[in-house]
C-alpha cells in the first residue's frame, strides 16, 4: 500500500471507527474541506459531559444538543436511562492543536453518542455533518461542496447530509459526486439508521 493518497486515509477511518462511540464527521476549513472524527466514551460518574478537543463554544453547545436528543430518546434508541445517572459522558475531537467550532458536527455527535450507548459501530464507508434542533431536525450547514469533496478524497463512499442542502448538490464537481452516495437527512433518526451497523448478535469471545 502507498503511504500516501487514499489508503492511508481508508485504513485510519476503519482503524478509528472500529469501536462503539467514533464517527466520522466532516469540517470546513479555511483550506478546503476536512474529516473529523468524533470520539465518545463513558466513565463511572454522575452524569457530566465532559468536551475536550479545542471546542469552540458553538461546537461545545452542539455537544450538548447531542446529549439531550440522545436522552429524550433513550427508550427508542433501546438505551437503559440509567446510563445517563451513573456514568460521565466524554466528547472529544482529536487534532486539539485544530481549534474547532460552528454547529455543524451537531449529527456526528448524536451518531457517536448513540453508537456508544447502543454498543453499535459507525459504517466505516460513512462520513456526515448537519446541525441538529432539539427536536431532532437535521439543519443546512455550509461548506457543503468542501465538504464532500473531502470524503470523496478520502476514500469514502457515503455521505450523510442535510435534506436542506440538496440545493448545493449541483456545487458539488462531477468527480466527487460519481464516487459517494448520498443519503439526505431530514432527522437524527434517519442518521441512525442510515449509519450504525446492526447490532452484535453474537455472544463476546471469552476472556
Amino acid at each position: 500500500a502507498t503511504l500516501l493518497g487514499q489508503p492511508r486515509f481508508e485504513n485510519e477511518i476503519a482503524m478509528r471507527t472500529s469501536i462503539p462511540g467514533v464517527a466520522t464527521g466532516l469540517a470546513w476549513t479555511q483550506v478546503g474541506g476536512d474529516i473529523l472524527f468524533i470520539e465518545a466514551s463513558r466513565t463511572p460518574g454522575r452524569g457530566t459531559l465532559i468536551l475536550t478537543g479545542q471546542l469552540g463554544e458553538v461546537m461545545r453547545e452542539s455537544a450538548q444538543a447531542a446529549l439531550t436528543l440522545v436522552k429524550s430518546r433513550a427508550s427508542q434508541l433501546g438505551i437503559d436511562p440509567s446510563i445517563f445517572e451513573k456514568n460521565d459522558i466524554h466528547v472529544h475531537v482529536p487534532a486539539g492543536a485544530t481549534p474547532k467550532d460552528g454547529p455543524s458536527a451537531g449529527v456526528a455527535m448524536f451518531t457517536a453518542l448513540t453508537s456508544l450507548l447502543t454498543d453499535r459501530t459507525v459504517r466505516s464507508d460513512t462520513a456526515m455533518t448537519g446541525e441538529i434542533s432539539l427536536r431532532g431536525l437535521v439543519l443546512p450547514v455550509g461548506g457543503i461542496k468542501e465538504k464532500v469533496v473531502a470524503a470523496a478524497a478520502a476514500g469514502l463512499t457515503r455521505v450523510m447530509l442535510p435534506a436542506r442542502n440538496r440545493r448545493d448538490f449541483d456545487d458539488i464537481p462531477a468527480s466527487a459526486r460519481e464516487k459517494l452516495e448520498f443519503i439526505w437527512l431530514e432527522r437524527v433518526d434517519e442518521a441512525i439508521s442510515a449509519a450504525l451497523e446492526a447490532a452484535k448478535t453474537t455472544p463476546a469471545a471469552a476472556e
